[in-house]
């Protein structure tokens, strides 16, 4: 498999933490954000949208990162990352849809380009926009990740049940940006303790943005 990406890319990364908990092997080629090189031919004729990741997996491309994490899923049943039973398995994704859909669109590197570029936001204004959109989708978050201890009063060490699930692989990157947005993260104490013990796992350190090899000084 071949997997092209960028080393702060958050869907990137949540992808590159899947593959690494289902235990794969593949070859990295770096598509660097900061140069747009997602947006020559040579990349748009992988993926017309010139978003990463894609990955390719013999004659097959796959494009957008929810799509890629069902496609692993299901071609490599090992080491599952979602729950066995329907209920889990709607949990899951509800939780990573809450950070996907709801957190991560709003601070993604096209719309704060635009901020910048074409509306002229400063960049303190940005990183507000930043933080008011990441603080918001986390203070649900958190509410929803206490609610569910609570039930057991226990906290979990991840987001769902006892070992890693979809939900982990996009909190992970996501706690990243907030920490680079400058989000004050004390109101949430269990997202920082899910993301805490998940960084002592190794596919988790492994694919860390500073540990790719595209990263400044890697």
């Amino acid at each position: 498999m071949t997997f092209y990406g960028y080393f702060r890319s958050s869907t990137s990364y949540r992808t590159r933490i899947a593959m690494n908990l289902k235990g794969l092997d593949y070859d990295y080629i770096a598509i660097n954000l900061a140069q747009d090189e997602q947006l020559k031919n040579e990349f748009l004729s992988l993926n017309p949208q010139g978003l990463v990741p894609v990955l390719q997996a013999d004659d097959l491309l796959l494009f957008q990162s929810p799509a890629i994490l069902e496609w692993l899923e299901e071609v490599y049943p090992k080491n599952p990352l979602l729950p066995k039973d329907a209920a889990g398995r709607m949990q899951v994704r509800a939780l990573s849809a809450m950070i996907g859909c709801d957190i991560h669109p709003l601070n993604n590197r096209r719309v704060l380009q635009y901020l910048r570029n074409e509306l002229s936001v400063d960049e303190a204004e940005v990183i507000k926009w930043c933080n008011r959109w990441i603080s918001e989708g986390f203070a649900a978050l958190e509410k929803r990740l206490a609610q569910d201890n609570s039930r057991d009063n226990s906290r979990r060490k991840f987001c769902y049940g006892d070992s890693p699930t979809f939900a982990d692989c996009y909190l992970v990157p996501q706690v990243s940006s907030a920490r680079r947005f400058e989000v004050d993260l004390n109101p949430y104490p269990n997202i920082v303790q899910i993301d805490a013990h998940c960084r002592t796992l190794k596919a988790f350190s492994d694919a860390d943005p500073m540990q790719q090899p595209d990263a400044p000084n890697a």
